[in-house]
């Protein structure tokens, strides 16, 4: 008789590299998976670090480096889930209304999402280190609360109307800028702030030796204690689902943009780290050991 497995209770999207492992091609006793229906994911954050309701759960990057700072009895693990992807295409403006250039963006009010977003921090990070913007000389309008309880806005920081939408305001006039992500929709009108942006970004990438991640895997403190050998076996899991999704590719990338380990993503972790510093959004930039802990996994 096969023993009752390990179940976790988990919060992971629909992704080419978990497809596999959520359709269930991909398994092992003695462990399985209760996925929570989440079509978009980030929405459920908050639930990941203000009520620990999952054992295994995806969780943006800023996210995951606040819940280190306030203590969240949590852990990374290495998993990229979600392609990772350049940000400067994502700070746009309203051609309609003007040009728009980095130079230009002192005294400017420019929409985000929330104040820790990682794609936010990413864009702002570039803005100051690359452009030598002054992020402080800008007027920031956030659209939501951000995951931790903890950390509201900072002062000086607006929060737009509930009724309000950054891309109605972007084409009106009310913004004069926005950093949109993946909701970035295919409109002439909004163009980046950032020249050349792609090109940009790919000169960056290679500078840095990186691919800018947003998402990573969580897991419980107290199961990664008491269960390392669950909690390795889950992660080998999510590296045999991307193992998958890499193979069905027609041709190789020249990125990795779903990296697994430590030191596949360290380049990426430390600048990120070292943004959300700059920032204000974590206290100091954490070691990698930190983050991860002890926790022995499969290379």
């Amino acid at each position: 008789m096969n023993p009752s497995p390990f179940t976790f209770n988990t919060l992971l999207g629909d992704y080419p590299n978990t497809l596999a492992l959520k359709s269930g091609q991909v398994h092992a006793q003695p462990i399985a998976f209760e996925f929570v229906h989440a079509p978009v994911p980030n929405r459920l954050f908050k639930r990941v670090v203000r009520d620990l309701e999952f054992d295994l759960a995806e969780l943006a990057l800023v996210t995951a480096f606040q819940a280190k700072a306030y203590n969240k009895p949590l852990i990374m693990l290495p998993a990229v889930v979600g392609a990772g992807r350049f940000q400067h295409h994502c700070l746009v403006y309203n051609q309609e209304r003007g040009k728009l250039g980095v130079s230009q963006l002192k005294g400017k009010r420019i929409g985000i999402r929330a104040h820790a977003q990682t794609t936010v921090t990413w864009v702002r990070g570039i803005l100051m280190n690359e452009y030598g913007v002054d992020l402080r000389g800008i007027h920031w309008i956030t659209f939501e609360h951000g995951h931790l309880a903890e950390f509201p806005d900072p002062k000086g920081v607006v929060r737009a109307k509930p009724e309000q939408n950054m891309v109605q305001m972007l084409l009106s006039g009310e913004l004069d800028a926005a950093i949109i992500g993946t909701d970035l929709p295919d409109d002439p009108r909004l163009q980046p702030v950032i020249p050349d942006p792609h090109e940009a970004a790919q000169a960056w990438g290679e500078r840095h030796q990186l691919v800018p991640i947003n998402h990573m895997m969580m897991v419980k403190k107290s199961i990664a204690k008491a269960h390392p050998d669950m909690v390795q076996q889950a992660y080998q899991l999510l590296r045999q689902s991307k193992a998958i999704a890499d193979s069905h590719k027609k041709e190789s990338p020249k990125k990795d943009l779903t990296p697994f380990g430590v030191e596949a993503n360290r380049a990426a972790l430390e600048l990120l780290l070292k943004y959300s510093t700059q920032q204000g959004l974590i206290p100091k930039a954490y070691t990698m050991k930190e983050l991860f802990g002890d926790l022995e996994l499969p290379a």
